[in-house]
């Protein structure tokens, strides 16, 4: 398998855990009573995950001076994470994974083709075209037809 091919596999792989992340979290809301406090049992068990993996493969951490250039933007990634998993806990059981999915991909490609448009949060400039534009509208048709 060619590296092109590896990270496509793998960003499909990573598409199938989406629904099953917001799946596993709605049973866990459940047994919880709170999409809230749900996200925060996913975020604590991810972190632990974390800790753990980093300390086992010896991942070096920055040092302090490493962090002065970096934008404080870039710390709020768990923020975002914080809103879509909780969302999609709330969600997922209204619209059902396909709906939920088609809808937050479409939301994706909207966003994508923006943030490759302006080169915005350091993505390599890639205009809008035509092609583009139409890609996007037909998933944005694959929604209505999902819906």
């Amino acid at each position: 398998m060619t590296p092109d091919y590896f990270y496509v596999f793998l960003a499909f792989i990573i598409g199938t855990c989406v629904p099953t992340q917001a799946g596993i979290n709605n049973q866990l809301r459940n047994w919880l009573g709170s999409p809230f406090l749900a996200s925060v049992v996913n975020f604590c068990v991810g972190a632990g995950f974390l800790v753990v993996f980093t300390l086992v493969t010896r991942i070096p951490m920055p040092a302090m001076g490493d962090l002065k250039g970096c934008p404080w933007w870039a710390w709020c990634g768990g923020i975002v994470g914080v809103f879509f998993v909780s969302s999609a806990i709330v969600v997922a059981p209204k619209l059902g994974a396909a709906s939920m999915l088609s809808l937050v991909v479409a939301g994706q490609m909207v966003a994508s083709i923006l943030l490759d448009h302006f080169g915005s949060l350091g993505y390599q400039i890639q205009p809008i075209t035509p092609l583009r534009i139409l890609g996007v509208t037909m998933v944005i048709g694959g929604v209505l037809l999902i819906r």
